[in-house]
């Protein structure tokens, strides 16, 4: 049990693999835009010359449509962000994919009606993490300082965000607790969350 997850009314989401079931073969996106292994895809394509740029994110963009389309809850997912909107928690969503394609995920598990479209940054609205633009962004549309925010995510990405910005860090979707340097709860899935939020 957490009594700040309990006593928390700011959830901010990363959404694939957080609130969906990972998908996204990132090694089949290096490979297919000639991305170095442990390059990270965003700054390696920001770094191409336009034309080059352009056209591999617009393949990328295909790619990750149709995952969007396809995409299913995370375990346990729908439950949390139920529970919490019901509660009056304040909810949004970060994340490194472009917001259209936020929006289109969020239809697909059915939970597109939980956050408001103001809430809602991907790549085009915040820097992309683990820069903690997106995070400060949100609190000050809050009118809350990051501190009283939890950041929900299944990577190191999401846990660097939230610590850089000095929001609490949730871990999720993981069997056991991969970075705990960046750590501050660990949860197994969505469901063992929503008991500790409860």
């Amino acid at each position: 049990m957490s009594v700040y997850l309990r006593n928390c009314q700011h959830w901010v989401f990363d959404m694939d693999g957080t609130l969906t079931i990972a998908v996204h073969d990132f090694k089949y996106i290096r490979r297919m835009l000639e991305i170095p292994e442990h390059a990270d895809i965003l700054t390696n394509l920001a770094s191409l010359p336009s034309t080059e740029a352009a056209q591999k994110q617009a393949w990328l963009l295909k790619y990750e449509r149709q995952l969007a389309l396809n995409s299913q809850p995370a375990p346990g997912a729908i439950e949390l962000v139920q529970h919490l909107h019901k509660q009056g928690r304040e909810l949004a969503i970060l994340t490194r994919n472009t917001k259209e394609l936020a929006i289109l995920t969020l239809q697909a598990i059915h939970l597109l009606d939980y956050f408001s479209d103001t809430f809602i940054l991907g790549r085009e609205q915040a820097i992309p993490k683990p820069h903690p633009d997106g995070l400060l962004k949100i609190a000050k549309q809050w009118q809350i300082t990051p501190q009283r925010m939890a950041m929900v995510g299944d990577f190191q990405m999401d846990l660097k965000t939230a610590q850089a910005a000095g929001a609490y860090a949730v871990q999720v979707n993981t069997p056991d607790n991969l970075w705990p340097e960046l750590t501050d709860f660990h949860a197994i899935d969505c469901q063992q969350l929503l008991s500790a939020a409860s």
